[in-house]
């Protein structure tokens, strides 16, 4: 924005001098020269090999290992949030069973660690030698071998996901909570029943909401996945390790993985700014304004 110099009564400009801040200069200067003597220890260590660095940040296993590592996040976060609008749902239901068992799941799977929850499904064998599905009182069904089923990539899967429907009920439930009482009522007032409500007026505006969080679900969800090398599931951090056991270059393998992490982390940063600013704005607006149901009710009206 263009401004106006400053002026005198006869119209000749006043000059204007520069406030000079030393204490921010200074400590630029700390900070600058303390992060280039951390880089230079770590850049010029002779006990690092940054020829192997390059070696192995695009080796076959890595690469394969980036790609699990993006499925298992990808296929986990589909699963919490499919999951978490299910359980926030009942979590809000005048059922009290319903709600009761919703807010059960949530405190029991925010209340393990991830890594247990993994070790438990991988190992769950040991409990349950098959898996049976079957109609209940007759011989009708089919079965698996658990172990079979139960791989590191399911079991890494199946533990992110449920874990992740536990935080995700919550944001979603924020999210329902955050749509105006008018619109419940505009709802109630055509008729619609508590599930239409909920499926044709309350969620597509709460998801409005819910959507931009999910990336930073997404990206916790990319690093978290690093705990699945306990269950050998195939991914970046897992094949890593194989490698570095195998050529004890552990400081090298390290800095690779670090390095697809944080690439893998910047992709994921920038959709999600895509997503805030595709959604930001337009929540706000539906649920402080009019929103759906003003829009549904002229139509009923007429």
């Amino acid at each position: 924005m263009r401004t106006e110099p400053i002026t005198d009564v006869s119209g000749r400009p006043i000059p204007v001098a520069r406030t000079w801040h030393w204490g921010r200069w200074l400590a630029a200067a700390v900070a600058l020269a303390v992060a280039a003597q951390l880089a230079y220890l770590i850049v010029a260590n002779p006990s690092l090999d940054w020829g192997k660095v390059a070696e192995y940040v695009f080796h076959e296993r890595i690469l394969s290992g980036v790609w699990v590592t993006i499925e298992i996040s990808v296929l986990a976060t589909a699963l919490g949030l499919v999951l978490g609008v299910l359980v926030a749902i009942m979590r809000l239901a005048h059922n009290p069973v319903l709600s009761g068992l919703a807010t059960f799941y949530i405190w029991f799977f925010r209340g393990t660690p991830v890594l247990v929850q993994l070790i438990f499904w991988y190992n769950l064998a040991f409990l349950f030698p098959e898996l049976v599905l079957k109609v209940p009182f007759t011989m009708i069904g089919v079965k698996w071998d658990t172990n079979e089923v139960m791989t590191g990539f399911t079991s890494a899967m199946l533990g992110l996901g449920l874990n992740l429907a536990a935080y995700f009920a919550e944001t979603v439930r924020a999210g329902i909570q955050a749509v105006d009482n008018g619109q419940t009522e505009a709802a109630y007032a055509l008729g619609m029943t508590p599930a239409k409500r909920m499926r044709v007026i309350v969620l597509p505006q709460a998801l409005r909401i819910i959507i931009p969080p999910t990336g930073n679900e997404f990206i916790s969800m990319l690093k978290t996945t690093s705990l699945v090398y306990v269950v050998a599931g195939h991914d970046l951090m897992t094949n890593a390790s194989q490698i570095y056991k195998a050529n004890n270059r552990i400081m090298e393998l390290l800095i690779v993985a670090s390095l697809w992490y944080m690439l893998m982390t910047a992709v994921a940063t920038f959709l999600q700014g895509r997503l805030e600013r595709r959604f930001g704005s337009e929540a706000v607006r539906l649920v402080r304004g009019g929103g759906l149901a003003a829009r549904i009710l002229p139509k009923a009206a007429a």
